[in-house]
């Protein structure tokens, strides 16, 4: 139980960290100052933090596919059009989720053992599957190739999402300043555009 509890205190000290500060300047040490104990300790959960960090995306997508479990268990039918509004809305509040997934993914899978690796791939593979049985479920035309056309359009998609919703003052001036006609949409917009689009809504 001790086990179970330190690594989610390890994990919310991260989650609490990057929510003010980057990746790159998250150090083992800063998640040891939040913690109950010892800094030492944490290597007993975590090798480094990248481990950390791909534990805490670990979780995002566990979340995610917990609420479209339940979105799939509290609904015996949904149009196509409200299937796009549910999608898009499960990642409206997945900020987290988005800005892990596009800013520092590939480190943190380069930095971890391939144990830690192969639990957050079934993690991130139950979540593919969770849209594949909303697809399924309130799409029952579909085929399985239109489903397996979904998630490898939609997936991919979602990976980007962050940085074209989420832009800072400095980027905001750089496109400005580089004549950029940059057109700013919410993470919940780009979503509900895409899903719409790839369930054939207009």
């Amino acid at each position: 139980m001790q086990k179970v509890s330190r690594r989610e205190e390890i994990i919310n000290a991260c989650a609490e960290l990057y929510g003010t500060k980057s990746f790159r300047e998250i150090t083992i040490k800063d998640i040891g100052e939040l913690v109950s104990f010892g800094r030492s300790s944490i290597y007993n959960y975590f090798q480094t933090k990248e481990e950390i960090f791909l534990a805490l995306l670990q979780r995002e997508y566990e979340l995610w596919t917990e609420e479209l479990d339940a979105v799939i268990s509290r609904n015996d039918e949904m149009t196509p059009a409200g299937l796009a509004e549910v999608l898009a809305r499960s990642l409206e509040h997945r900020e987290r989720l988005l800005k892990l997934m596009s800013m520092n993914h590939f480190d943190m899978e380069e930095g971890s053992r391939l144990e830690n690796l192969t639990e957050f791939k079934t993690a991130y593979g139950n979540s593919m599957k969770a849209v594949s049985r909303c697809l399924e479920k309130f799409c029952p035309d579909m085929s399985a190739k239109g489903r397996e056309d979904f998630i490898y359009s939609f997936f991919p998609f979602v990976y980007g999402i962050y940085p074209y919703a989420v832009v800072t003052d400095k980027q905001r001036t750089a496109m400005n300043d580089g004549g950029v006609n940059y057109v700013y949409k919410s993470i919940y917009e780009l979503a509900f555009t895409c899903a719409k689009k790839l369930l054939g809504v207009n």
